[in-house]
């Protein structure tokens, strides 16, 4: 198991969203490496495969190719080597069906992406300063 607490896992299939997600946090002086899963087959295996790579925090899309963002949270929650890792869903998905399921499988937080780039930013900024500043990760 690779320990890398200043890792970020983006797991993004939209080349889009992927590009403003990095580019609002490199704005915002989040300086960590990101890693980025386009679809959630490759986010199970960077996470359980031979690398096995432990991030500070995971920023997980819902609608992902392959295998959806509920059943890679499931997969990483039921797992007791990656149960308190930390899943943040960001997704567009306004669907209250899918911010329930989010929080009945153990997502630490849920965001949905606002529209235009400025606001996307902010979020983003808030996010990586609580999670990778503020936010104290269990011990490994």
């Amino acid at each position: 198991m690779a320990e890398d607490v200043r890792l970020i896992l983006l797991v993004e299939d939209d080349p889009d969203h992927e590009l403003l997600t990095i580019r609002a946090l490199k704005k915002s002086n989040i300086a960590n490496e990101v890693r980025v899963a386009r679809d959630g087959e490759e986010a199970i295996h960077l996470i359980f495969g031979p690398e096995g790579i432990r991030p500070q925090v995971i920023l997980l899309d819902l609608k992902l190719p392959k295998l959806d963002g509920l059943e890679v949270l499931r997969r990483i929650r039921e797992d007791a080597e990656t149960r308190t890792l930390p899943v943040v869903v960001l997704t567009s998905s306004d669907e209250e069906r899918d911010v329930v399921r989010s929080y009945q499988l153990g997502v630490n937080s849920y965001i949905r992406k606002p529209v235009n780039f400025t606001d996307f930013a902010e979020a983003t900024r808030q996010l990586g300063m609580y999670w990778l500043v503020l936010n104290e990760c269990p011990p490994k």
